[in-house]
């Protein structure tokens, strides 16, 4: 049963809007901030020096957003509030929602922009699948082969109203992307907003989540290895981060 990585790093070489920052401490610091945690919380002397090495355990300290690194949108990320009901927040979803077989969708050559429902439906005769309830679908744009660099957040494709509700209307409550975001790049979207002056062009595939309860999984990779369109399973459990919109996921193929 192979195992095919889909997870794009959490590396603080990348180029990042938002940079991420990891301090690590080594095994001897480790070793002394043991003995100060003793004595501070517990009141109790303990010397680093008797430790192999005078060396403890070491770890790693990190900042950065929940929308770092491939990651799970929650419908609480969307907005404050929902035509559904009140929107659920990352650790509250059902985790079935997570283990479920997926298709992979080929858009690298659709280009920077936005992909429509006629598109899609393309895509899905392309490769002979008609998805499930609770399907997953995974859109490879290509983007993944700029991960690192300020293109990333630039060149890739994107979803518009009508994909995400082709997508929905099948029952799927997931939706990956290689991208950075399901919907088109922020440049994009404001450029056509000052060219038409639609509202409808302002990240129409995030604000559809508040209409309809779904997730998204953003900044995949790997996933041009994938053997098949589909004929495999998804797992991408969330981490269970308490009242938040996202948590980090490490998205993982099981090939059947």
């Amino acid at each position: 049963m192979p195992l095919i990585d889909l997870s794009s790093p959490v590396d603080a070489s990348f180029w990042e809007p938002e940079p991420v920052s990891i301090t690590t401490m080594s095994a001897a610091d480790g070793a002394k901030h043991l003995s100060a945690e003793m004595l501070e919380h517990f009141g109790m002397d303990f010397d680093p020096n008797v430790l192999p090495g005078a060396e403890f355990l070491t770890n790693d300290t990190l900042s950065l957003t929940t929308h770092t690194g491939t990651h799970v949108d929650a419908p609480a990320h969307y907005g404050s509030k929902a035509t559904y009901g009140e929107p659920r927040t990352i650790d509250q979803l059902p985790l079935d929602w997570f283990h479920r077989p997926a298709v992979v969708l080929d858009l690298t050559d659709v280009g920077i922009g936005v992909v429509g429902a006629d598109v899609l439906a393309g895509k899905l005769a392309e490769v002979g699948y008609t998805p499930q309830p609770l399907d997953i679908v995974l859109l490879n744009t290509g983007a993944a082969r700029l991960v690192g660099t300020p293109k990333y957040f630039t060149d890739f494709a994107g979803l518009d109203r009508s994909g995400v509700d082709l997508l929905l209307d099948y029952g799927v409550r997931v939706i990956g992307t290689d991208a950075f975001s399901l919907d088109a790049p922020f440049t994009y979207i404001i450029d056509q907003f000052k060219k038409t002056g639609d509202r409808g062009v302002l990240w129409p595939a995030h604000f559809a989540g508040r209409e309809r309860e779904f997730c998204q999984i953003e900044r995949l990779a790997n996933l041009d290895a994938l053997p098949r369109a589909h004929g495999f399973t998804l797992s991408c459990f969330p981490i269970k981060i308490a009242t938040a919109g996202a948590g980090w996921a490490r998205a993982v193929a099981i090939v059947d």
